[in-house]
């Protein structure tokens, strides 16, 4: 019955959408959804259109010869007065921008593009992982999840750099399998450091140069769902895809499916599951049922069953999913065509 109420769905969805999304979104329905190959003729055409898609073209248009976009005047001048890049909006933005860039399925050599990978590359550092975005320089893990995504989904999977960031990302596994923001969501807890003030319990680990931490001497406090979420996002590219310790990572997300995350610097209320989000990296319950499909999680699974099915229950009448009560049809599309793709691979394996 839950077969069949599915392929219902997705079918109906399916041909709503296609009728009046971008080339992007088709392209993708096609290619992630009903699996045709680059062979089919409608798939080379929906490409030929998406060579010309306006905002693919401004990203390239405005990716500068350095391998950076423009940031906002306030935001230049905050980092400026800080010590520059990687520590600023301008990873951010280059973050965000390359996944839009590869939703629009741009391949590396096009424009740019190989410029701003190594830009972000290049601020490796000898342990392995990018610092920033933020201030403080502590390294976070969910962005060089981040970072990982968007070099892998580029071809550079191989790179022996990008080796560098998984072992790292390794290293910083704890033993509950999920991840969290390095002494900040650990350290921090320990009562010597716990009544101290921020910005003090930041000075304190700088001075130490704590070189040899390992987050095997904290397991009693619990990692950060959304963080492992990330990192795991970013692991999903490449050979590590299928490993014991990603999948670890995923069960931890999975067995927290619509619970409050423990820490409060990221996303801590539990409606944030239940939220349709998109860009998707944002935490929430599609995110997460996204990565999970990839992951060849199914219905043998009695952990998703309530998931799925709350994924189902947020269509709205016209057939698609949306972010909020106000229209927003590019974040709605790729919304839709994102509970689609779990629907389908979902309904398959009943």
């Amino acid at each position: 019955m839950l077969k069949q109420e599915i392929e219902k769905m997705v079918e109906q969805s399916y041909h709503k959408l296609y009728q009046v999304a971008s080339p992007a979104v088709r392209y993708y329905l096609l290619t992630e959804v009903k699996l045709k190959g680059r062979e089919d003729r409608v798939v080379q055409q929906t490409f030929k259109e998406l060579e010309t898609y306006p905002p693919r073209a401004r990203l390239l248009h405005t990716l500068r010869e350095d391998g950076t976009w423009p940031i906002p005047h306030q935001r230049k001048l905050a980092e400026d007065a800080g010590p520059g890049p990687p520590v600023g909006w301008t990873m951010v933005t280059m973050l965000r921008n390359l996944q839009e860039l590869s939703e629009y399925f741009t391949p590396i050599g096009e424009g740019r593009v190989m410029t701003a990978i190594e830009k972000l590359l290049s601020w490796q550092t000898p342990e392995g992982y990018i610092p920033g975005p933020t201030a403080d320089g502590f390294p976070m893990p969910q962005y060089n999840g981040s970072a990982l995504r968007n070099v892998c989904v580029f071809g550079l999977a191989k790179d022996p750099r990008v080796k560098r960031l998984v072992d790292w990302l390794l290293r910083m596994q704890r033993p509950d399998g999920g991840w969290v923001i390095p002494y900040v969501e650990d350290v921090r807890y320990l009562p010597e450091y716990r009544n101290m003030k921020m910005p003090d319990f930041l000075e304190l680990v700088r001075e130490m140069d704590w070189k040899d931490y390992d987050p095997k001497e904290y397991p009693e406090t619990p990692s950060c769902i959304w963080t492992t979420m990330m990192v795991v996002r970013g692991m999903y590219q490449t050979d590590m895809r299928l490993s014991r310790e990603v999948r670890r990572g995923a069960d931890f997300f999975l067995d927290r499916f619509f619970k409050r995350n423990y820490h409060p610097a990221f996303y801590q209320s539990e409606t944030n599951w239940t939220r349709l989000k998109y860009p998707t990296y944002f935490g929430s319950g599609i995110c997460a049922l996204d990565l999970l499909q990839g992951l060849n999680y199914g219905p043998d699974d009695p952990r998703l069953d309530k998931p799925v099915r709350w994924l189902m229950s947020q269509r709205s009448k016209d057939g698609f999913w949306s972010q909020s009560a106000r229209p927003d049809p590019y974040r709605d599309h790729w919304i839709t065509a994102i509970a689609l793709l779990v629907l389908s691979w979902y309904g398959s394996m009943l």
